[in-house]
């Protein structure tokens, strides 16, 4: 399933790259990408949200909801 979690005080494509990087790491995660400007990574995975949540919290940056990936840019 596609999700979308929006996160607080990535300022930075290194931040960025950091958070997609923790995330794919994860059993269940096929792929992150993550958008410093609009504070958000969007998420191709089979894992419940609280494992989501755990491992960008652990990667150092507040996650503010997740949600469902709806449309293409969303």
């Amino acid at each position: 399933m596609k999700r979308v979690i929006e996160v607080e005080e990535m300022c930075c494509a290194r931040c960025a790259e950091r958070a997609e990087r923790k995330l794919c790491l994860l059993d269940g995660v096929t792929g992150a990408k993550a958008n410093f400007k609009k504070g958000l990574i969007f998420v191709e995975t089979t894992l419940p949200d609280e494992a989501l949540v755990a491992c960008v919290t652990e990667a150092g940056f507040p996650v503010k909801a997740v949600r469902d990936r709806k449309g293409l840019f969303h």
